[in-house]
């Protein structure tokens, strides 16, 4: 038989001195037998059509359309993704827990999807993974009450960052988050807050802001009184003004509570607060509103408003963002209001934050959510920190049978707490990160880096020879939250990286020590774009050339280039963008400034050098120009 022949040629060829030989011989043999094995296959399945009665010309042409599909597969089509962390968490946009279940709780992220614990933090699964449909950004989740199997998710988180994923509306699951399906709003894009019915599971309001960079789309307060069959539109102010807050009295469930907010963006200047932004009050469930304004509420323009009905119906709180903004506080039911607290750290990056809630069973408690997480027990008076795993608080939902049990979303991820926020869940079981710009380096097995939102840059290997992947196998390498990460060519001990404003370190893996090798050393925080000598934005790019490793290129407004490490930088490039003045103003609006880099504007968002012909550089510019040179920066 031919095929026991060959099993012999190949027994032989193991067993050779040749095998496997550096001259070559064994390879070529091989090779050889190869050829060989596959004209007997195709030899064979000649054999065995010709005796299923088929012709035996039909064989070959099966091969040939066989390697034909085989060509037009895409080259990665086999690959699969594997989690390799890291496995701490990005940013919580919206949590709830279950009334009834101290130990079950649900999590959406701000790109991350939802998730879900049911023993009180200790591990999280995704809910989201195998539902593609709905926007991996989460903003407002709620549970009903009296049927906890019913959730509800909005998407499109109410944070409304430079670099926030788009919703794609309102998702329900009637099964404790095993299933879901879409029930509507799908052009509110970002949601601030829901609120559900204390006894009701089908009526649901929903606080959309909007869209961020354009009017008009869905936005404003919704509601459904079928479990989302249907929505209207119960309060609308204009195409400017979305709705960021919602809630339901809990002692009465006509008396609700709803906080407009005028918001706008644009790639270079975030605008928060307008004439639409206000407080409202409705008597009937939702069907008709009156504004609060005067009595004691602050004047002018108004930007972003929280607010927080508590068990005492004549107490209400809210926060609110204005020239004299703070936390109000009602005690008579909205006849009247007072500025309670105007501390600057209840009111800083009031677009970002302003959220406040109050615990459902003692009006004197009372929760605000900024950089920390703070707690007053004497009607908002004073105010502690709550320690909790990471900074930047957005979220919180208490439960309302026992207010001890609560869950808080910031922007490393969602934490609960058991003892009325005093101790809290870690947040290193949620692989939820918001990574930048990855990279890799030459070593074996490879790292791969990346810097990660709201946290630090991350190096993490490929692959951990002694077992799983864990946090013995990553770590921070320099640099910050938003920027480049790349190892040097000749050394993978050290790691180039950046952040927003300008920052570019130089890490060295085996010291552990951080430099600071910018090429313009300056504090950018609180600086209009226009006043700057460099406009370094969020995520400036760091590329190191592929002909030349010791020449790293860094860009603003123009490319600059080093050849020793970062002693040094040459400006090799003029201003690549269009540099339109008035696309460079103070950021923030008519209330609040806010200039943290990511609303710089005319800047090279994008830079590569040509891997074929060495001074071919291609940059692109957030602004909509692509430039390129082909003599390393000369013209």
């Amino acid at each position: 038989m031919p095929g026991r022949a060959l099993f012999g040629e190949v027994s032989q060829l193991a067993r050779s001195p040749d095998w496997p030989s550096s001259s070559g011989r064994g390879t070529r043999i091989l090779k050889g037998l190869m050829m060989r094995a596959t004209s007997l296959l195709l030899t064979a399945l000649m054999m065995g059509s010709a005796l299923a009665g088929v012709p035996a010309v039909a064989a070959p042409k099966a091969a040939a359309a066989t390697a034909a599909a085989a060509s037009n597969a895409l080259p990665l089509e086999g690959m699969k993704y594997r989690l390799i962390g890291p496995f701490r968490g990005g940013r919580a946009t919206g949590v709830a827990g279950v009334p009834t279940d101290p130990t079950t709780y649900y999590a959406g992220m701000a790109s991350g999807g939802l998730w879900k614990t049911t023993d009180s933090g200790r591990t999280w699964k995704p809910l989201w993974d195998k539902f593609p449909e709905a926007s991996p950004s989460v903003g407002a989740v709620v549970v009903s009450p009296s049927n906890p199997n019913i959730v509800y998710a909005g998407t499109g988180e109410g944070a409304p960052r430079g670099n926030v994923a788009t919703g794609n509306g309102v998702y329900k699951s009637v099964d404790a988050g095993k299933t879901w399906q879409f029930i509507g709003l799908r052009g509110t894009e970002t949601i601030g807050r829901m609120a559900i019915s204390n006894t009701d599971p089908n009526t649901v309001f929903v606080a959309a802001i909007g869209p961020l960079f354009r009017e008009g789309g869905e936005r404003g307060l919704y509601r459904t009184r079928d479990g989302g069959k249907s929505w209207e539109q119960v309060l609308k102010v204009d195409d400017k003004t979305g709705a960021v807050d919602v809630a339901i009295d809990p002692t009465d469930p006509n008396t609700i509570y709803a906080a407009m907010w005028q918001v706008h963006r644009k790639p270079w200047i975030m605008e928060s607060g307008g004439p639409g932004s206000g407080l409202y009050r409705s008597r009937d469930g939702g069907t008709t509103w009156e504004k609060l304004a005067g009595n004691g509420l602050p004047s002018g323009i108004l930007g972003r408003i929280g607010v927080a009905p508590t068990s005492d119906p004549k107490r209400v709180y809210a926060l609110i963002e204005a020239k004299d903004g703070g936390l109000y506080r009602t005690d008579d039911g909205g006849a009247s209001w007072k500025l309670i607290n105007d501390k600057g750290d209840f009111r800083q990056r009031a677009w970002y934050y302003t959220n406040v809630f109050a615990d459902p069973k003692d009006p004197e408690k009372v929760f605000i959510m900024n950089v920390n997480a703070h707690k007053s027990t004497d009607g908002g008076k004073t105010f502690k920190k709550m320690p909790l795993f990471h900074g930047d608080a957005h979220q919180l939902w208490i439960n309302p049978r026992d207010t001890r049990y609560i869950i808080n979303g910031n922007d490393g991820g969602a934490g609960i707490s058991v003892n009325g926020g005093e101790t809290w869940t870690e947040e290193m079981n949620q692989p939820t990160a918001q990574i930048y710009h990855i990279s890799v380096d030459n070593e074996v097995p490879y790292n791969i880096y990346g810097a990660q939102q709201d946290n630090t840059t991350i190096a993490i290997a490929s692959a951990n020879v002694r077992g799983p992947i864990s946090t013995q196998n990553w770590q921070s390498v320099g640099g910050g939250e938003s920027g480049y990460v790349v190892a040097d060519p000749k050394d993978s001990n050290i790691v180039i990286a950046g952040s927003y404003g300008g920052l570019v370190t130089s890490f060295d893996k085996r010291t552990g020590q951080t430099r600071p090798i910018g090429p313009w050393s300056r504090e950018v925080m609180g600086w209009a774009p226009k006043d700057l000598k460099h406009r370094a934005q969020w995520t400036e790019p760091l590329h190191f050339s592929p002909h030349d490793p010791n020449v790293l290129y860094y860009a603003n407004e123009v490319v600059f280039k080093t050849t020793n490490g970062g002693a040094s930088w040459e400006i090799i490039s003029p201003d690549l963008t269009r540099n339109d003045k008035t696309k460079q103003e103070s950021s923030g609006g008519p209330l609040t400034k806010d200039n943290t880099s990511i609303e710089v504007y005319d800047t090279i968002f994008s830079l590569a050098e040509s891997p074929v012909e060495k001074g071919l550089i291609w940059a692109g510019t957030d602004d909509g120009l692509i430039q390129m040179t082909r003599d390393g920066g000369q013209t």
